[in-house]
């Protein structure tokens, strides 16, 4: 069941309102996931069922990415921001210190989390930000090319593509290892989330100069990475490994970049033992 929520976060010229989309299921622990750019909460479908067995799960669509609307004027959506907002979320939402889990820069931003100690746990699945300049500009690059694409295309188009396995690989070939796996309304919709989303562009100008060069000390950690990642490579996985040095490193065999539909049960069991 989707709700919203809004609250105030502080901003240049006085608070801003803040509205962001959830949902909400399952019992235990509170367990927060966080989506790629471009990319909405439903990305975290296929382990949702799974995971809210033992968790209390709340699937979160960031400002300006699926139904959440874009952060008001005044806010960036620079790292710093985002950790503000979602530090505020976690206190309207009544989360003391949940577990989080995110994808791609939903990684970077629950590796962020970790560091400013506003979580109990982090599972970064391919995090953003462990990129070498070079590896940065191919992504963002590859980024901007499914952007341009998913706004080319004409819904029509979009759908008749997506009701066949080749249709699916040609439109989610770039994200997943398994695309045949995605369904067609699954496909329609983030391929409509990624041409919509009005967070898209700044989220990615603020991203360009960023590294996350910082221990995460003092919580669990776990870095999974899929060994098919087309758009972050696996030997950044290494570098995180360098840089949180008692993380666990976990190998995600054929699981492209957003891994929870290649591989649902692998992907729910590295959250589950991550988040204990």
């Amino acid at each position: 069941m989707s709700a919203t929520v809004s609250f105030q976060v502080p901003a240049p010229n006085g608070p801003g309102e803040v509205t962001v989309s959830y949902a909400r299921v399952g019992r235990g622990e509170p367990l927060v996931l966080l989506h790629g750019i471009g990319h909405h909460r439903q990305a975290w479908d296929p382990v949702v069922d799974i995971l809210a067995t033992e968790r209390e799960v709340i699937a979160v669509d960031l400002p300006g990415f699926g139904a959440s609307p874009g952060l008001p004027d005044g806010l960036a959506y620079d790292l710093p921001t985002t950790n503000a907002v979602l530090g505020a979320l976690f206190e309207a939402l009544d989360l003391d210190r949940p577990h989080v889990a995110g994808n791609s820069l939903g990684g970077l931003l629950a590796l962020a989390l970790g560091r400013d100690r506003l979580v109990r746990s982090v599972t970064a699945l391919s995090p953003a930000g462990f990129w070498s300049r070079a590896e940065q500009r191919y992504a963002f690059t590859v980024l901007l090319g499914m952007r341009g694409i998913a706004r080319r295309l004409p819904p029509p188009v979009v759908a008749g593509l997506s009701r066949t396995a080749a249709g699916r690989t040609a439109l989610t070939s770039t994200i997943y290892a398994r695309p045949a796996r995605r369904s067609p309304a699954a496909v329609v919709a983030e391929t409509h989330a990624l041409a919509t989303a009005t967070g898209f562009e700044a989220t990615l100008r603020a991203g360009a100069t960023v590294r996350f060069t910082d221990d995460v000390p003092g919580l669990p950690v776990t870095v999974a990475w899929g060994t098919r990642d087309r758009i972050l490579v696996r030997r950044q996985g290494i570098r995180a490994k360098r840089l949180i040095p008692h993380a666990r490193l976990v190998r995600l065999p054929g699981c492209g970049h957003v891994p929870m539909n290649d591989d649902p049960a692998l992907v729910a069991r590295v959250i589950l033992d991550g988040s204990r």
